[in-house]
């Protein structure tokens, strides 16, 4: 498939104006009991005053689980946009792009009850897991263990696949070689069996599906199981790959295309300006990307094949650095800002969750 590379000379903007009707109210009490309406291609304020929402997991009767990066809180989010904390994250130790980041439902969950968790302790990255029937945090069981972890480059994406398998996008945290090093568990992308071990099937025996990754922060999968992943580049090209087994992506070998056959290319690339891209969802056809440093929400058309079509910016400055994007049970889109980050302008409300219906 050939690469697709925008020059951000010629991106333009689109969707101006949000609707905002009575949204739910964020931060440590619960708030909000008006039920946000989302038209289509128009988000509107479902929470608010929020601290680095940095990733979001539905719960089987529609309520959300988010996580706070810098506050290491994990909260409960209604669709009517009621918030309340399920808890403090104990061994959290937030630094830079660290602290609590993904979270995911086992598909399991009317079953076992387990929540689980991607974070920074104090000398490492780890997956861990508790059971949630209701109520707080419960005993935190350790899944895995001893990813590396530094103030930049800790991924953190946590995702159930279609298989059933658990998967985690890691850093290469500063240092570039390791993401070639097979042995290390950093600038990769992980597999595993929801108690961690590695999943049948993975191409060397390990926890490892693939590698050659510089910072993975979003992954999704379209109807037919084909996986996508956005990833951060250096100073050229930020990327989204399609994610193969045992695939050698190229970091720190190459950025963007040009790895003539012995690292895969990139399927689209974006100059890093216009994108910094984090959280990934598919929903109605296309691929949906949250950037960071683009300040815009990346809309990539798909077809029945699995190529991607040509990108098309929402947003553009309206809501600042965006980080999260995740498909609803009812088919919406959630998205979350970030700009209380430390690289960000934050407004007087953030940081917010958003809700649109996508056109």
């Amino acid at each position: 498939m050939a690469v697709i590379a925008l020059c951000a000379g010629l991106l333009c903007s689109a969707c101006t104006g949000s609707a905002d009707p009575e949204p739910g109210s964020g931060g440590p009490a619960p708030g909000g009991t008006s039920q946000p309406t989302a038209h289509p291609g128009q988000p509107v304020v479902l929470a608010r005053n929020l601290a680095v929402p940095w990733a979001i997991a539905f719960l089987p009767g529609g309520d959300a689980l988010v996580t706070e990066r810098e506050s290491a809180r994990l909260l409960r989010v209604t669709p009517r946009g009621a918030v309340s904390t399920v808890g403090t994250v104990p061994g959290v130790e937030p630094e830079g792009e660290g602290g609590l980041l993904g979270v995911a439902v086992s598909p399991s969950f009317g079953r076992d009850q387990l929540v689980y968790l991607y974070f920074s302790t104090a000398t490492d990255n780890r997956i861990m897991r508790f059971r949630y029937p209701g109520g707080g945090i419960g005993p935190l069981e350790a899944v895995v263990t001893g990813i590396p972890r530094a103030p930049i480059h800790n991924g953190g994406r946590l995702a159930f696949g279609p298989d059933g398998m658990l998967y985690a996008t890691t850093g290469e945290h500063g240092e570039p070689g390791i993401a070639q090093d097979r042995g290390s568990l950093g600038g990769k992308i992980l597999r595993m069996t929801p108690d961690g071990r590695p999943a049948p099937g993975n191409p060397f025996g390990t926890l490892v599906w693939t590698y050659g990754h510089r910072n993975v922060e979003g992954v999704a999968w379209d109807s037919t199981g084909r996986m996508y992943a956005t990833e951060f580049g250096q100073n050229r090209f930020d990327e989204i790959n399609r994610i193969q087994k045992g695939r050698n992506y190229g970091w720190p070998e190459v950025e963007g295309a040009g790895g003539g056959g012995r690292y895969a290319d990139p399927e689209l690339t974006w100059p890093t300006e216009a994108a910094s891209p984090s959280g990934a969802a598919i929903a109605a056809g296309s691929l949906w990307v949250a950037a960071l440093r683009g300040e815009r929400l990346w809309q990539v058309p798909l077809d029945g094949t699995g190529a991607l079509g040509a990108p098309a910016p929402h947003f553009t400055g309206e809501f600042g650095r965006l980080r999260a994007v995740v498909r609803a049970p009812d088919g919406s889109l959630w998205f979350t800002t970030s700009n209380r980050d430390g690289r960000g302008d934050p407004g007087p409300d953030d940081d917010k969750i958003l809700v649109m219906r996508p056109a």
